[in-house]
């Protein structure tokens, strides 16, 4: 047994669930860098595997939030279900699992705290819910994705997790107006494997806020908070 086998097995112990398929595993904790390092092809990282997973995640968490009560209005599902699948909350989970440590990443992005960036970790739990999935099915996923998230999803639905800005802006807005809210990403900074997104959020035709982050969901999250902060509509 090589060590990277033992590193997964390791894993599996810790999540708490055996994969019949050891190479779904391993590609969803293989990050773009270590494959672009390696001159390998797109599909041996784990980008694939997270649009899986993101959009998993999105169903579980809505059904478990469908049934959990009756008394709930549309507002209040989304406003949960945000605050549940945005990134803080996945690499929060993420961290808890100490998955870091299990990343295969590249030099570049090893060097530059990519095992501990809240981005990367949020996205590669995202597509251990695909590989999940595709290894053991939706009953399998379900089960994974409510044990692990289970916590935070009891503080979202007594409104105690942190707040999502986007969704709260949204609510802002839309209470008092009739504008549209866009996010643009105005500049991207550094190599592939560390980058800074700048993202500008605008209400209407105006820009109304302003945000920087290692990926585009944080940086917009940024934008909302800061025009949150900014905007007259309150």
């Amino acid at each position: 047994m090589n060590n990277r086998t033992e590193k997964l097995n390791e894993f599996m112990k810790k999540i708490g669930y055996n994969f019949h398929d050891i190479n779904l595993l391993n590609r969803a904790l293989t990050h773009s860098s270590y494959i672009n390092e390696k001159r390998g092809t797109p599909k041996e990282n784990n980008e694939r595997l997270e649009f899986l997973g993101d959009a998993i995640l999105d169903a579980v968490i809505s059904e478990y939030l469908y049934k959990k009560s009756d008394s709930y209005e549309e507002g209040d599902l989304t406003r949960m279900r945000a605050s549940i699948v945005c990134e803080s909350s996945l690499a929060e989970c993420g961290s808890n699992l100490n998955m870091g440590q299990y990343f295969l990443l590249g030099k570049g992005e090893e060097n530059t705290g990519g095992r501990t960036r809240h981005s990367i970790i949020a996205d590669t739990l995202e597509a251990l819910f695909g590989a999940i999935y595709l290894d053991g099915g939706w009953e399998a996923v379900e089960s994974f994705i409510l044990k692990c998230l289970g916590d935070l999803i009891k503080q979202a639905i007594i409104g105690k997790l942190h707040l999502d800005y986007k969704t709260k802006l949204q609510e802002v807005i839309q209470s008092k107006t009739d504008l549209t809210i866009h996010y643009e990403t105005v500049k991207e900074e550094g190599p592939d494997h560390n980058k800074t997104f700048f993202v500008d959020v605008l209400i209407g035709e105006g820009v109304k806020g302003s945000g920087v982050g290692r990926s585009k969901k944080e940086a917009e999250q940024n934008a909302a908070k800061d025009a949150l902060l900014r905007t007259e509509i309150k």
